[in-house]
């Protein structure tokens, strides 16, 4: 295998690059993206509290709709994510560069997109009962019957996610990142207005159970119905500020020399890595919908057994509270990391790249291993919280939540560890980890269909555990050959300090819930969801002030790190660190620019857990303008410097791919505005 030539070591005129500590745009950039998520998954988790009031979590009404509502999402990332992440966004990224702002190449590239999401909608959405028969397993004719009226609502979510996607890029490489950030806030008030109207008219499951005997199409309407209509929502606010960018984008049609044929050709092993984990995932999803099925069999026979049978629904739910540190702090702070990976890499710097992923490593531990031991230890009261009221089905969620909650670190630190390949230009490396931990789910999950019914969920739960461990191993052994260590010992002795933090802190909140009478099924934090919310309000904040004590007491001093953004903004001041205009302690006047960036692709590396639509993967990219990698930004004036010339080779070395795989859709028409000859152009028409 390769590795990073010696010879194209960063200078040491340069040497500030190779720092460790976080760039200042870096952190506020992160700190900024976190917020902006925080926010949002705050209003996600209500809309998941208002849905299992108003269906039950434990029901059959909501593992069907989990199901129906999830495979918009999936479908498109299945059939599209890939190419768009992969190939439109840096074609998008790249055109913005030109005289007119990309204005003509933009337009076509989205009159194009927008004909193949209608097609591939309209395709979906017709063949909605075979897809429903294709992604369940044991459903009654009277539940596949529900979920096929869910899909058909659902379905057309499909074409607003692409939508969304193509219009969060063209505001992105402009340098407009607040509205894409904050548009899917709409989404969840639209759906908590959709299932505030069900249960006001209909009531809530715990006094009205609502069961596929007494549905009927006005309550489909409230439930899917808002869901697509928050869809919508959040895809339409976006067209205002890309009207503001003034851009005059119109339809515009003729498609020859756009170039992506040959960047579909240069990304073939990220289209194949996406396709392969979501293949993996529908799969596993499928699997999980047996519990939910058998649960309806037991409720005609009379079985009281059905009430202790967790569905899939118990499972997103766990999947939504497990995947919050992820989403708040390592997807923000990975996505402003790699833009340093990425220089790193260009500079032929194996030092700076593995002292980047080393940071990204320690300080996003700070957040994930404090919340992998929160959600264990909290794991009652947020059971009870979002379980609609029945007590058993908290009992199940919070049963399935313990299983997962451990295993947060492991796929956080996956997911920055597979920036790195990116960063580096190698694509090949994550299809092969994607394809053995694909291959694990599916072998596992096969093997999972035939154990006790009321074992599927939580065995699933164990997979993804398993699959995240598994995942931190096999990239690991990676990147050893890439960067030779990954510096090991000094990540290791930042965890074990941390985890003994959080530990010390998970003794103290068990004590406080034990003093609640928490581990007691007649206790207070089960008594009612107010309780629980209760339980959750005074515990929290104490095991949190004891964590930061304790990271105080072990003298992690990575909690300054990730705290520096969030005190910056406090004390209306930059982050720590140099001003714009003073060089920083050692570093030259100018450092060496790098020949072209990478733009960075979440291909779904790690195993997607909740089918739920994640705005964040794309819309994550911090505000370059001002800074020299960003056109029209370089401090001496001169052009470009972010994006690649043309034909030139890839700096990048290592892994498994090829050395002189260039960025993907760099091979298209760079020239004047309306002169690409494989373009006719207005005044050519006039004629």
């Amino acid at each position: 295998m390769k590795t990073m030539s010696p010879a194209k070591s960063t200078p040491s005129s340069s040497g500030a690059a190779s720092s460790p500590a976080a760039h200042p745009g870096e952190t506020r950039s992160s700190a900024i993206m976190a917020a902006g998520t925080l926010v949002s998954r705050f209003l996600g988790f209500g809309k998941t509290w208002m849905l299992g009031a108003a269906l039950g979590l434990g029901s059959t009404v909501n593992d069907t709709f989990i199901n129906a509502n999830n495979l918009p999402n999936l479908i498109f990332l299945l059939v599209a994510g890939g190419v768009f992440n992969a190939v439109l966004v840096p074609q998008i990224i790249k055109a913005s560069t030109a005289p007119d702002r990309g204005a003509d190449y933009i337009s076509r590239l989205l009159t194009l997109a927008v004909l193949v999401l209608l097609t591939l909608t309209l395709l979906v959405t017709l063949l909605a009962p075979s897809v429903i028969e294709l992604t369940t397993q044991g459903y009654s004719p009277q539940q596949k019957s529900l979920a096929v009226s869910f899909a058909f609502w659902c379905l057309p979510q499909i074409f607003f996610y692409g939508l969304y996607a193509l219009l969060t890029q063209v505001l992105n490489a402009n340098g407009a990142f607040g509205p894409a950030m904050w548009a899917p806030i709409m989404n969840n008030i639209v759906a908590i207005a959709g299932l505030g109207m069900f249960i006001g008219i209909l009531g809530a499951n715990v006094s009205n159970p609502h069961t596929l005997d007494n549905w009927g199409p006005f309550q489909t309407f409230l439930v899917a119905g808002f869901s697509t209509i928050g869809v919508i929502a959040q895809t339409a606010i976006l067209l205002i500020p890309v009207f503001r960018l003034k851009l005059g984008l119109r339809p515009r049609f003729g498609w020859r020399g756009v170039g992506l044929g040959q960047a579909a050709r240069l990304s073939v092993w990220t289209l194949a890595t996406a396709a392969v984990g979501q293949l993996a995932f529908l799969y596993v999803m499928r699997i999980a919908t047996i519990p939910g099925a058998e649960r309806l069999r037991l409720e005609h026979s009379g079985d009281p057994a059905a009430d202790t049978l967790p569905g899939n629904a118990v499972l997103e739910v766990a999947s939504q509270l497990y995947l919050l540190p992820h989403s708040i702090i390592a997807l923000s702070l990975a996505a402003v990391l790699f833009n340093r990976m990425t220089r790193a890499s260009q500079d032929g710097n194996r030092n700076e790249l593995r002292n980047a992923l080393s940071h990204g490593l320690r300080t996003m531990a700070v957040a994930t291993v404090f919340g992998a031991l929160a959600l264990f230890a909290l794991a009652g009261p947020l059971g009870m919280f979002f379980s609609g009221g029945e007590r058993q089905d908290g009992v199940m969620l919070a049963q399935t939540l313990t299983i997962l909650a451990l295993s947060t670190p492991f796929m956080s630190a996956n997911f920055m560890m597979s920036r790195v390949f990116y960063a580096n230009e190698d694509a090949r490396t994550p299809f092969f980890i994607q394809l053995v931990l694909a291959l694990v789910n599916v072998v596992a999950a096969f093997l999972i269909q035939f154990l006790p019914f009321d074992q599927i969920i939580f065995a699933i739960a164990i997979l993804y555990t398993g699959g995240n461990i598994l995942s931190v191993i096999v990239s690991a052994f990676f990147l050893r050959r890439l960067l030779g260590h990954l510096d090991g010992p000094r990540i290791a002795n930042s965890y074990i300090r941390m985890g003994y933090a959080a530990l010390g802190s998970a003794i103290v909140a068990a004590v406080a819930l034990w003093l609640m009478g928490s581990y007691n099924p007649d206790g207070f934090a089960w008594s009612s969801r107010p309780a629980a919310l209760v339980t959750i309000v005074v515990v929290g904040p104490v095991m949190l002030a004891v964590y930061l004590f304790l990271l105080k007491i072990f003298h992690v001093t990575e909690l300054r790190d990730l705290l520096q953004p969030l005190l910056g903004r406090l004390r209306r001041g930059p982050a720590a660190g140099p001003g714009p205009g003073t060089p920083a302690e050692g570093a030259a006047a100018e450092r060496p620019t790098p020949g072209r960036a990478t733009v960075s692709v979440d291909t779904g590396l790690i195993p997607r857990i909740s089918g739920e639509f994640d705005a964040a993967s794309f819309r994550a990219g911090p505000d370059l303008r001002g800074r020299d990698d960003f056109p029209g930004g370089r401090a001496d004036g001169r052009e470009g410097g972010y994006l690649p010339e043309e034909d030139l080779p890839a700096t990048a070395q290592g892994g498994l791919g090829r050395a002189d795989i260039p960025l993907p859709g760099r091979r298209t028409y760079q020239g004047p505005a309306g002169h690409n000859p494989h373009f006719p152009s207005e005044r050519k028409k006039k004629k």
